[in-house]
C-alpha cells in the first residue's frame, strides 16, 4: 500500500488497446493500486464501472520482491568465516600428524591394534576443538544483548561481526539527518513583477486573506480520515498553517455543477474573519514526480471556478505569464536554496465559467498563470546529526548521502552537517543523453559558477583559481550527482562510475532501484557498506548493504538485519563500536580455542612417548573447568567507548594473528618439553615408585607417615599400570593447565576496540579462582584428591621450580603480545618496509587520482562513443516477463 493517503487516478484516454503498456514510466505509480492499498475514499463520474487491469502478481509485485529478498538474502561472504574452515582444516593435518606419531610409538613398542586406534582417535578430538563454534557465538549473543539494551535490535547476528568493518555508511537523508516533516519558515510575495518583504512563519497575525491564502487552504490532496486530517506532510503543514478545516461531509451543492462530490474548505475556530462561507474543490490534477507540480480548480461558494498550482519553483514559472514573474526569480530562488530550504512555486488563474471543471484538461488548467511567489520551508537537521557524522569522519569512515531530494538542498544539508567541509569543494556530475542518437554525454562543473554575487562575496577570480586547483589537488572535492545522471553514468560511461564513487558524497533524487545499485557499486570497490534509512524507498539499499540499520519499525526495519527503537544515526557509531569489539572478541576465542587445544595436544603427545596419558578427570578439569568457563566469561568485556581511525583485522590468517598464535604455541612447547625431560634428572626421580620422591623427604618423620608410604609403595605396581600416574604426567598436566589460564590473560585484548580487560570483573575473578584451585592441586598433599586426579606428590623445591618456568612464560608471553603482535607502528613500517600496498579496490584508485594532476576533468564535457543497450520495463524498471511474453497470444 501507500504510506499516507495519495489520490490515484484513471490512465489518460488513449487509442491504443493496451494504454497501460505505453504509459509514461515515471508517472506509472499515480494509476497503479499497489497490493496493500485501502481504498478510503472514492469520487466517480459517469464514465460507467471501473476497470483495472492486473499488472503484476506474487514474487514480481513490490512487496513479492521485497519478501523474496528477505527469503533468500544475498550470501554474506565474511572472510572470517571463510577464515575459520581453512584454520580447522589446518589444525586436522596437524592432529592428523599426531596420529602417525601416536601409532608409530605404540605398535613399536607391541601395544594391541585396538589400544593403537583409541589412541589415535583420541589425538583429532583434542587437537580440534569441539567448543570452537559454541565460544564463537556466546560472543556475538553478548554483543546482540547489549545492543538490545541500547534500543538496536538484531535479526541477523552474524552480522554483527561485519558491523566491525564497516568504512562508508550511506545515509537517506530525510527523515534520518534531517527531521521527519518540513516547518514553514517565510513567504515570499511577489507582486506586480516584484518580490515584496518576507512574511515570516509563525505568524502571530495569520496570512492576510488573498489568493495565496487561497492556494495553501486548497492547493493539497488531504482528506479527513478517522477525524484527523491526512496525506503528504508538506501538504498538511500548508494547510495548518491557515488554521482552516476540511469539511468531509459527501456532497455539496455549488452553483451551476449541479450535485458534485466536492470537498470543502472552510475558516476553523481559530481562523481570521474571511468574507467567504468556504471554498470548494471541484477538481484536482494530482501532484506527479514527472511534471513537478499539482494543481486544483476550487471556487469560492458563491463565486467563479479559479485555479490554484503548487510545484517546484522553475516549472511555476514557466507556466505563468512572463510579466507576473519577478526579474530577480532566479537569484532569489538559488539564495534559498542554497541554504537548504525547500521552496515551492505558487500561482493562480480565474477559469471562464464556459466549461465544467472536469472537462477542462490539465494543459488548459496549467497555462498563462499569474506567479503569486515562492513559499519556503525548512528542513531541519535532527541535533544528533552533525556529532556523529564528525566522530565517524574522525575515525575515517565515510559518509555518503543518497536521498529522492534536491540535489541542491542535499548538498546545503550535507554541508550544515559536516559531511563536505567548509573549504572543500564540490563538483556537479551532470550526464544526459544526446537527443538524436545513442550517446550520452557527461560533465563536471562547479555549482559556484551559479551563485550570484548579491549574497556571497565572491574573491577576484584570479586569486581564488589557485586555491581552487589546490583543494583539487590535495583530493579536497566531492562530486554529487542525481539519480539521472547516476543511471546514464553506469549505462554509457562504465569506466568513470569507480573515479566518481571514490569522491562522491551526494546522490539525490535517487531513486530506491539506484540506492540499491549505487550500495552494490561501492561494494563492488571493497568497501564495507552501511546503510541508515528509514522508509520503505530504502528497503533494497537496507538489505544489499553489508549492514542495513532501520530507524523505523515500519517496513524498513523487515528487511533490515539491523533497527534502531531510537530514529537518530546515534545507533550507527554504536553499533560500529559494538562490532569491532564482537570482531576482535572472536579472534581472541579462536587463537585461545586453538592455543588450548595445542597446549592439550602437546601434552598428550609428550605423555605417548613414554606410553602415558592424562588421567580423565585431567581432561574433565581442562575441558570443563577451565576452558568452558573461560570460553563463557571471556566475552563479557565491552566495546570501548570511542572509535579509533582503523578498524580491526577482518581475516584469521594475517600475519599479526598467525604469528601470536605460532609464537604462544612455541613458548608453549618449550616450557612443556623443559618440564619434561627436567623433571627425569631429579635425584629423587624414579620410572617404576612414583612415591620415590616423597618417601626421600618425608623419611624421618612419624609412623603414620611410613605406613602411608608402605602402602603407596604396596600400590604402586597396579598404580604405574593404569598408565596415568607418574611424575612426568604430573609436571606437564599442571604446566599446561596454568599455561591455558596463561594464554587466556594473554589474549583477553582491551583497548583500542574493547574496554581494558579489568573491567569484565566476571573474568577476572574467574581466572584467579581458576588459578588458585591449580595452586591447591600443586602444593596440597591431600592423598585422596591426588589419587583422584592421578597426580602424584614431588618435592616442594620441584613445585617452586614449575611456578617459576610459568612465570617465565607468561612474562615472554605478554612481553611478545604487547612488544610484537600489538605495536601497530612497527607492523605498519614493516608494510613501508616491504612496500605492501593495500589489494582494496579503492584504495589503488585513490591512489591513482592523487596523481593524476588532469582530474577531475572541470568544465569539460566528455561523450560516450559505445552505444549503450538497455531494456527497461515499460513500469518503472519493473516488468514481468511471464506476463510480457503471454499477453499477446491471450
Amino acid at each position: 500500500g501507500e504510506s499516507i493517503p495519495v489520490t490515484k487516478t484513471h490512465l489518460p484516454q488513449a487509442d491504443n488497446f493496451k494504454p497501460w503498456r505505453v504509459y509514461c514510466a515515471e508517472d506509472y505509480k499515480k494509476h497503479v493500486l499497489f497490493c496493500g492499498t485501502e481504498v478510503i475514499q472514492t469520487k466517480a463520474d459517469d464514465r460507467g464501472v471501473v476497470k483495472a487491469v492486473v499488472l503484476r502478481i506474487g514474487f514480481n509485485t513490490a512487496k513479492g520482491d521485497l519478501v523474496r529478498s528477505i527469503l533468500y538474502p544475498k550470501p554474506m561472504n565474511f572472510k572470517l568465516y571463510r577464515d575459520a574452515l581453512r584454520f580447522l582444516m589446518c589444525l586436522i593435518a596437524f592432529a592428523a600428524i599426531g596420529m602417525i606419531y601416536t601409532v608409530c610409538v605404540f605398535s613399536l613398542n607391541g601395544e594391541e591394534t585396538g589400544e593403537v586406534v583409541k589412541k589415535a582417535l583420541d589425538v583429532i578430538t583434542i587437537a580440534v576443538p569441539p567448543a570452537l563454534p559454541a565460544a564463537l557465538t556466546t560472543g556475538i549473543i553478548y554483543t546482540q544483548q547489549r545492543l538490545k539494551k541500547k534500543g538496536i535490535f538484531c535479526i541477523s547476528p552474524q552480522r554483527i561481526n561485519v558491523c566491525g568493518q564497516l568504512n562508508l555508511v550511506c545515509f537517506d537523508k530525510t527523515g534520518t539527518l534531517t527531521e521527519d516533516g518540513l516547518d514553514l519558515w517565510g513567504f515570499l510575495p511577489s507582486e506586480r513583477n516584484c518580490f515584496q518583504d518576507i512574511r515570516s512563519f509563525p505568524a502571530d497575525h495569520g496570512l492576510p486573506w488573498g489568493p495565496v491564502f487561497k492556494a495553501l487552504a486548497v492547493c493539497h490532496s488531504l482528506i479527513v480520515w478517522e477525524g484527523k486530517i491526512q496525506g503528504d506532510p508538506l501538504d498538511v503543514k500548508m494547510f495548518e498553517a491557515t488554521n482552516w478545516v476540511i469539511d468531509d461531509s459527501s456532497g455539496h451543492q455549488v452553483e451551476g455543477q449541479g450535485c458534485t462530490h466536492a470537498t470543502v474548505v472552510r475558516p476553523g475556530p481559530k481562523a481570521t474573519t474571511v468574507p467567504v462561507e468556504g471554498i470548494a474543490i471541484l477538481h484536482q490534477f494530482p501532484f506527479s514526480s514527472a511534471l513537478q507540480r499539482m494543481s486544483v480548480i476550487a471556487q469560492e461558494i458563491g463565486g467563479d471556478p479559479q485555479a490554484f498550482i503548487k510545484g517546484a519553483p522553475e516549472i511555476v514559472a514557466m507556466l505563468c505569464i512572463a510579466e507576473t514573474v519577478p526579474s530577480n526569480f532566479e537569484s532569489k530562488l538559488l539564495l534559498y536554496t542554497t541554504q537548504g530550504f525547500r521552496v515551492i512555486g505558487l500561482a493562480c488563474k480565474s477559469l471562464q465559467g464556459g466549461k465544467p471543471p472536469a472537462a477542462l484538461t490539465r494543459e488548459e488548467v496549467e497555462s498563462d498563470l499569474t506567479f503569486l511567489g515562492l513559499l519556503i520551508m525548512e528542513n531541519r537537521l535532527k541535533r544528533e546529526t552533525k556529532p556523529v557524522l564528525e566522530e565517524l569522519s574522525a575515525a575515517h569512515i565515510r559518509s555518503v548521502m543518497v536521498t529522492g531530494d534536491n540535489i541542491q538542498t542535499a548538498i546545503t544539508v550535507a554541508k550544515n552537517a559536516g559531511m563536505i567541509a567548509p573549504t572543500h569543494r564540490v563538483i556537479l556530475v551532470e550526464a544526459n543523453k544526446v537527443p538524436g542518437s545513442f550517446s550520452a554525454s557527461i560533465t563536471w562543473k562547479s555549482p559556484e559558477e551559479n551563485k550570484i554575487e548579491d549574497y556571497r562575496s565572491l574573491v577576484d577570480d584570479n586569486q581564488a583559481e589557485p586555491g581552487i586547483r589546490l583543494a583539487l589537488g590535495s583530493g579536497q572535492y566531492h562530486f554529487a550527482m542525481s539519480g539521472k545522471s547516476y543511471q546514464i553514468v553506469t549505462q554509457h560511461f562504465g569506466h568513470l562510475l569507480p573515479k566518481l564513487l571514490v569522491k562522491g558524497t551526494v546522490f539525490a533524487r535517487m531513486s530506491p532501484s539506484q540506492k540499491s545499485s549505487l550500495v552494490e557499486e561501492f561494494q563492488k570497490l571493497d568497501y564495507f557498506v552501511g546503510m541508515c534509512g528509514d522508509g520503505a524507498n530504502d528497503c533494497g539499499a537496507l538489505k544489499v548493504a553489508h549492514a542495513g540499520i532501520s530507524l523505523s519499525e515500519q517496513e524498513a526495519s523487515v528487511a533490515s538485519p539491523f533497527t534502531s527503537r531510537t530514529p537518530s544515526i546515534a545507533c550507527v557509531p554504536e553499533l560500529i563500536r559494538e562490532g569491532r569489539a564482537a570482531l576482535v572478541t572472536s579472534f581472541c576465542m579462536f587463537k585461545y580455542m586453538a592455543l588450548y587445544s595445542t597446549i592439550q595436544y602437546l601434552g598428550v603427545l609428550l605423555l605417548y612417548w613414554q606410553l602415558n596419558s592424562f588421567g580423565n578427570y585431567q581432561f574433565l578439569f581442562q575441558d570443563l573447568a577451565i576452558t568452558t568457563v573461560i570460553g563463557v566469561t571471556m566475552s563479557f568485556t565491552g566495546a570501548y567507548p570511542k572509535l579509533v581511525p582503523y578498524r580491526p583485522p577482518s581475516q584469521l590468517i594475517s600475519p599479526p594473528l598467525l604469528l601470536s598464535v605460532v609464537l604462544n604455541i612455541l613458548f608453549s612447547l618449550s616450557m612443556q618439553i623443559f618440564g619434561f625431560v627436567v623433571v627425569q634428572e631429579q635425584p629423587w626421580y624414579s620410572k617404576t615408585n612414583i612415591h620415590s620422591a616423597c618417601l626421600s623427604v618425608n623419611n624421618h618423620e612419624g609412623n603414620s607417615s611410613s605406613s602411608l608410604g608402605l602402602r603407596g609403595v604396596r600400590d604402586a605396581p597396579e598404580q604405574t599400570d593404569n598408565g596415568f600416574k607418574s611424575y612426568e604426567n604430573t609436571t606437564v598436566w599442571l604446566l599446561s593447565t596454568v599455561n591455558c589460564l596463561i594464554v587466556a590473560l594473554v589474549f583477553s585484548k582491551g583497548k583500542p576496540f574493547r574496554q581494558p580487560i579489568y573491567t569484565n570483573y566476571v573474568f577476572i575473578v574467574v581466572l584467579v579462582a581458576q588459578l588458585g584451585i591449580c595452586l591447591f592441586f600443586m602444593f596440597a598433599d591431600i592423598d585422596d584428591l591426588y589419587s583422584k586426579m592421578d597426580l602424584v606428590c614431588t618435592p616442594t623445591t620441584w613445585r617452586i621450580s614449575m611456578v617459576a618456568m610459568l612465570a617465565v612464560t607468561l612474562a615472554v608471553s605478554f612481553l611478545a603480545e604487547e612488544a610484537v603482535i600489538e605495536n601497530r607502528p612497527l607492523w605498519l613500517l614493516l608494510k613501508k618496509t616491504f612496500q605492501y600496498h593495500s589489494k582494496s579496490h579503492y584504495k589503488r584508485l585513490q591512489h591513482i587520482l592523487e596523481q593524476d594532476l588532469a582530474w577531475p576533468p572541470l568544465n569539460e564535457t566528455f561523450f560516450s562513443d559505445s552505444v549503450a543497450v538497455t531494456v527497461e520495463g515499460n513500469m518503472g524498471g519493473h516488468s514481468n516477463p511471464t506476463f510480457d511474453s503471454s499477453e499477446d497470444s491471450l
